[in-house]
């Protein structure tokens, strides 16, 4: 039985943070170091709807030049995996609609270290920051795309202490915070979080987690706190396959909007279900706290309860050691109810919004330095809001190089 459970000790000390890494992690870590890997490349893309959101729809042609670096350093210690893309896009065509310009970032980096004291000691920092245009949904506050570049970042701090041999916790501090150009939209949260690990088997470990964050609001924005009591299990279905499920309720109090409480659930899989083949999907859903004032009828409304569905599904396959197609989708509908007026605390009608997400692509190897992808992407944006009901249609194509 001891050789059996030591098997799943890793699992005892690892995943975590499900947001840390985007709605996709699943708690693995770098397993090899890496040497300093660059790459440099740019994407041409047609866009039909540049400024959506903003009532006025305009095609154009546009430039996305970028260069990337990444490496992974691993020790019996310390592993360092740090990367970043520092990206432009540029349109030939300046939109006109709302504030949009025709040169914007589309940066993003991230720095991941773990240190492990000895085996039931380890301290673990996760650190993301991005400065861009186009939102990745997958990492979980965005709903849409903006008018404007917005600054985003995540700092996850955490101690880990296996007590056990089947028994551990992790206990941390989450900052984070999203500065957009458009007013009330801002916020910065701090959370504090603990959670409790049980190795119930070599490839099953159950988990309690109690979560209690305070969120800063700009503008007409409400500060707000939130606290969650869950319950989960992180199961190894094999050694390719390994995914995360969370379930309990969130605790919502919106200061001069009242409380409210919520189901709330997570869940992250990843499968590399051939060698040539691998999917990973993702599902949330909660009270959020982005986005939450909107314009309506009669001036700007608040809306204390914000419940968002988010589903996601990515995946890849290698037809050939030079050739692959690759696809996603994402599915967000939130529904915006306890509205009120900022400027006379009225209430207003409930309200709905939905984002589909999806792309399809393929990439190619000219060589052992040279890449090309041409991709197809989708969005649809059903909304009760005005001006947020549109279609847009984007095709790229792309040549990168690595050394």
């Amino acid at each position: 039985m001891k050789s059996k459970l030591s098997i799943g000790l890793f699992g005892l000390l690892s995943a975590v943070s499900v947001s840390a890494q985007g709605l996709y992690y699943v708690g693995s870590e770098a397993k090899d170091s890496l040497p300093l890997k660059w790459v440099v490349g740019t994407n041409v893309t047609y866009d039909d709807n540049v400024s959506p959101g903003t009532g006025t729809e305009e095609d154009s042609v546009g430039f996305n030049p970028y260069v990337g670096v990444s490496f992974v350093s691993i020790t019996p210690q310390t592993t360092w995996d740090v990367y970043a893309r520092l990206g432009l896009i540029y349109y030939l065509d300046a939109p006109t609609g709302g504030n949009s310009e025709d040169l914007s970032s589309q940066s993003r980096a991230g720095v991941n270290l773990t240190h492990r004291f000895n085996e039931r000691l380890r301290f673990s920092s996760r650190n993301f920051i991005s400065y861009e245009l186009e939102p990745d949904y997958s990492y979980g506050y965005a709903t849409s795309r903006q008018v404007g570049e917005y600054f985003y970042w995540q700092s996850d701090n955490s101690i880990g202490y296996r007590w056990t041999e089947r028994f551990a916790t992790y206990s941390g501090l989450r900052l984070t915070g999203a500065d957009y150009d458009v007013d009330n939209n801002d916020r910065f949260t701090w959370e504090l979080y603990n959670q409790l690990r049980y190795q119930l088997g070599p490839q099953t470990v159950l988990t309690g987690d109690y979560r209690y964050a305070q969120t800063n609001g700009d503008g007409v924005a409400s500060d707000s706190t939130d606290q969650y009591v869950l319950v989960g299990v992180e199961q190894r279905f094999s050694p390719n396959t390994i995914g995360i499920f969370r379930v309990g309720a969130q605790f919502r109090s919106v200061d001069n909007g009242g409380d409210n409480t919520s189901p709330y659930a997570e869940l992250a899989l990843n499968s590399q279900v051939t060698q040539q083949f691998n999917v990973r999907a993702f599902t949330r859903y909660g009270m959020e706290f982005y986005d939450t004032v909107r314009p309506v009828t009669g001036g700007l409304a608040e809306f204390s309860d914000r419940s968002t569905l988010r589903i996601g599904v990515s995946s890849e396959y290698a037809v050939s050691p030079m050739f692959s197609v690759f696809g996603g989708v994402d599915y967000i509908p939130s529904s915006f109810q306890d509205g009120e007026l900022v400027t006379s605390g009225a209430s207003v009608g409930d309200a709905d919004e939905s984002i589909v997400n999806a792309h399809i692509g393929v990439s190619m190897k000219f060589n052992d330095f040279l890449t090309g992808t041409a991709s197809y992407n989708f969005t649809n944006s059903t909304s009760d809001f005005a001006n947020n009901d549109y279609d847009r249609n984007r095709f790229s194509v792309g040549l990168s190089a690595e050394f």
